[in-house]
């Protein structure tokens, strides 16, 4: 068994870090598209949290969608751990967890509201529900 604890890094507080500079412009340029917006969700979640994260792009049906998670090898039984899953909602300035990984739903509005969080910049968008 490996050392979870090297593999995870620093370990700090998702809502400590708000040194992360962004315009409301730099997030539309990264949620143009679903691969800008995956690259830009990693990074960020990478310094606001310390860990690594799959942020990976859906398939088929789901081609739109894209999935925040704990890389497998931090996984539980295929899931998400309550450390893991705190820390991640508390990067999304989320106040609840909900079991299981974050979908982002298949739009550059949910794209944009879900960098803004990531970013820790306040929300001057919003998303609404496409699908019913």
């Amino acid at each position: 068994m490996h050392n979870m604890q090297q593999e995870r890094g620093p370990q700090m507080s998702a809502d400590t870090r708000t040194d992360l500079p962004v315009t409301d412009d730099d997030v539309r340029r990264m949620a143009d598209t679903r691969d800008t917006t995956i690259a830009a969700l990693r990074a960020v979640l990478k310094v606001r949290t310390g860990r690594a994260w799959s942020v990976t792009g859906g398939r088929g049906t789901s081609w739109g969608w894209i999935t925040v998670d704990a890389p497998p090898a931090r996984r539980d039984s295929y899931q998400i751990t309550d450390e893991d899953g705190a820390l991640l909602m508390a990067a999304f300035r989320m106040d609840h967890r909900r079991p299981g990984n974050l979908g982002i739903p298949a739009s550059s509005a949910y794209r944009r509201v879900y960098l803004q969080r990531a970013h820790g910049v306040p929300r001057t968008f919003t998303a609404e529900q496409y699908w019913d």
